[in-house]
C-alpha cells in the first residue's frame, strides 16, 4: 500500500533524506523495508562494512522495482566510514539531480553512529557543491527491539565482538553505541512482537527508552505511521545542542515499569580524589549515566560524564562561563549563554553538578548518598579556590593522558 498522504512538499526541490539507524538488525530492516513500500518514489542507499577488513566498502542502491545497482568501493585512508562519507554524498547528489525518486532512505551499518553522518550530510560537499542546496535531512530514525534494550546497556562487550564496528580502530562497546543511537534520533521504531506484548521485560525496555530519551517520537513497526512521523522535519542544529553535555536538556526523575532515572543535581564542588574512588560503584550502578560536572581543583573546566555499560568516558567540554570576564560570553553561541544565564547561582554562577543515572531496579538512594559523599565538606569548602587546586588530581590520567 502506497501512503501518499503522508508525502512530504520537497523544500525548494531539495531530495528528503531519512537516515535510519540501530544495532538490531531485524529492526533496522523492517523501518527501511516499511518506509520503502510505503512511500511512492523511496530509494535505499546501504553500504556494507562485512568486506572493509579486505579493503573494500560494498554499496547497494535500490527502490521497490529491485536493485538499481551495486559496487564496491575502495578504502579511503584505510578508513571504511572515510569511504562511506565519500562515496555517499555523490550518490545523494545523483539521485536528487535525476529527479525521478522523491525520498533517499539512507541505512547505516549497525554500529555506525548517526550524528557524524547526519552533519557531513547537512553541511557537506560533493562535487564541487553544498549537500544543503540539493538534500535535505527529515528525519534520523533508530530501530530498536525493547527486548534487547536492558541486555545490551549491562554488558561491556565491544562492537567487534559482534562484528558491528564501523573500522578497525572502532573500541566502542555496544552500550555505548546502542545509547549514542536511541538518545540522538527523532523517531525510535520499535519492534512489536505479539509473544512479548505486556511481559515484563517488553515494558521495561519501553521504559527504557523513554526514559533515556523522552521526547523522541515512538512508533510501532507494522503500524503504518512510520512514514508519517519520518517526514515531520529534522533539526540538524537543534539535534546537536540535545547531544551536546554543555546544553543538553537532561531527562527529569522517573520510575515505571521497575526502571527508574535519578536526577542528581548540586552546586558545591566535587572532591576530585573522593569521586575518582567512588568510580567502581558509581558507573556499575546504572545502564545509562550522564551529564555535567566540576572538580575543586579544576573549577574553571565543565566536565562531561558518558558512561554505559559500565564504561565511563570523561571529556573536558570548555571553561564554565562563570569563570570568563564578561566580554569573552560574546565568543559563545547564545544558546550557550542563555542556559548559563538561565541556572545562574549566586555563588558559583553556571557552575553545577547534574548527572543522571538511569537504570532498571535503580538504587536511588545509595547512588545518592554515594555523590553527597563525594561533594566538598563545610571546611574544605571555606579553603576556597586556592586550596581547592591544590587537592589530589585524581582525574589527571582520564583528562590529561600521555600521549
Amino acid at each position: 500500500m502506497i501512503l501518499r498522504e503522508e508525502e512530504p512538499v520537497p523544500e525548494s526541490g531539495l531530495l528528503p533524506v531519512v537516515v535510519v539507524g540501530g544495532l538490531h538488525e531485524a529492526a533496522r530492516r523492517q523501518a527501511v523495508l516499511e518506509l520503502l513500500e510505503h512511500h511512492e518514489g523511496a530509494v535505499v542507499l546501504h553500504h556494507d562494512l562485512t568486506w572493509a577488513v579486505d579493503g573494500r566498502v560494498h554499496r547497494q542502491v535500490r527502490d521497490t522495482s529491485g536493485s538499481l545497482g551495486e559496487a564496491h568501493v575502495p578504502l579511503t585512508n584505510d578508513c571504511p566510514c572515510c569511504a562511506l562519507r565519500e562515496d555517499l554524498l555523490p550518490e545523494l547528489l545523483r539521485i536528487a539531480d535525476a529527479g525521478s525518486h522523491r525520498l533517499a532512505v539512507v541505512e547505516l551499518w549497525g554500529g555506525s553512529d548517526p550524528h557524524p553522518l547526519v552533519e557531513v550530510i547537512a553541511g557537506g560537499e560533493a562535487c564541487g557543491r553544498c549537500m544543503h542546496e540539493a538534500v535535505k535531512v527529515v528525519a534520523v530514525v533508530t530501530a530498536v527491539d525493547p527486548l534487547r534494550i536492558i541486555p545490551e546497556l549491562s554488558v561491556a562487550d565491544q562492537l567487534f565482538e559482534h562484528g558491528l564496528h564501523t573500522c578497525a580502530e572502532d573500541d566502542r562497546t555496544v552500550a555505548e553505541a546502542l545509547s549514542h543511537q536511541v538518545e540522538y534520533a527523532s523517531v525510535l521504531a520499535v519492534a512489536h512482537s505479539p509473544a512479548a506484548v505486556g511481559s515484563a521485560e517488553a515494558q521495561a525496555g519501553l521504559a527504557m527508552l523513554r526514559q533515556l530519551h523522552p521526547t523522541a517520537r515512538f512508533v510501532r513497526l507494522g503500524s503504518g505511521a512510520l512514514v508519517g512521523a519520518a517526514l515531520t522535519g529534522f533539526d540538524v542544529a537543534a539535534a546537536r545542542d540535545r547531544v551536546n553535555p554543555a546544553l543538553a536538556l537532561l531527562p527529569q526523575a522517573a520510575d515505571e515499569a521497575g526502571v527508574a532515572t535519578l536526577v542528581w543535581e548540586r552546586r558545591r564542588p566535587l572532591h576530585p580524589e573522593r569521586l575518582y574512588e567512588a568510580l567502581d560503584e558509581l558507573v556499575p550502578a546504572a545502564q545509562r549515566s550522564r551529564g555535567r560536572f566540576w572538580l575543586a581543583n579544576r573549577p574553571e573546566l565543565m566536565l562531561a560524564w558518558d558512561a554505559a555499560g559500565a564504561n565511563l568516558a570523561v571529556e573536558e567540554c570548555g571553561p564554565w562561563l562563570a569563570t570568563l570576564p564578561d566580554a569573552a560570553w560574546e565568543l559563545y553561541p547564545p544558546s550557550r549563554r542563555a542556559a548559563a544565564a538561565l541556572d545562574w547561582d549566586a555563588v558559583h554562577g553556571d557552575r553545577v553538578q547534574q548527572l543522571i543515572f538511569t537504570a532498571e531496579g535503580l538504587d536511588v538512594d545509595g547512588i545518592t548518598g554515594l555523590l553527597d559523599s563525594c561533594l566538598l565538606t563545610d571546611a574544605e569548602l571555606a579553603d576556597g579556590e586556592p586550596g581547592w587546586k591544590s587537592l589530589p588530581d585524581a582525574f589527571e590520567e582520564l583528562l590529561d593522558p600521555v600521549a
